[in-house]
């Protein structure tokens, strides 16, 4: 089977967030065992200027869903952005994986030259074919941000290795 643009996204978007949903598992049962509570997680950030947790997953979940949305020709769903616990984060990433999974693969095969426009808060919008904005942007982003989250569940001594962010 080749690779289309089904392929390389909705599966890796599954996986991935699948395996995210691990990791906030092991993140509650790691409070659980050492005896805090897990709100702490809520406030890891890699640094002063970076998102905290919570933002890294909703910035994943946003580039799946938006990726699934914009590349299947509908529009994209828009989400409030108030997880204030493991739980509800877990809850966001079952809710994108839902949704990302209901995007007929029909409507996604064949976008590579699909025009996609991504608006910005500031400036004029981002121009995209759907292969370049899947392959150029939301790949990276959507990686940069599960990484992020992965490390800062890691360096909080949650108990994650590669096959963890992998997955199996």
């Amino acid at each position: 089977m080749s690779l289309t643009m089904y392929t390389a996204s909705i599966p890796v978007f599954t996986r991935m967030l699948g395996n995210a949903l691990t990791w906030l598992e092991r993140a509650a049962a790691h409070a659980e065992a050492k005896k805090f509570d897990p709100a702490v997680y809520m406030t890891l950030r890699l640094a002063p200027d970076m998102f905290p947790l919570p933002r890294q997953i909703q910035i994943a979940c946003d580039m799946a869903k938006g990726a699934a949305a914009r590349l299947g020709g509908i529009e994209v769903p828009s989400w409030e952005d108030k997880e204030a616990s493991l739980a509800e984060l877990a809850e966001r990433i079952q809710r994108t994986i839902t949704f990302v999974n209901s995007v007929p693969q029909a409507s996604i095969e064949g976008s590579e030259a699909r025009a996609i426009v991504l608006p910005r808060r500031v400036g004029e919008p981002l121009h995209f074919s759907g292969e370049d904005y899947l392959r150029d942007f939301v790949l990276p982003h959507f990686y940069f941000h599960l990484t992020t989250t992965y490390g800062l569940l890691r360096q909080a001594g949650v108990e994650l290795g590669k096959a963890d962010f992998i997955g199996r």
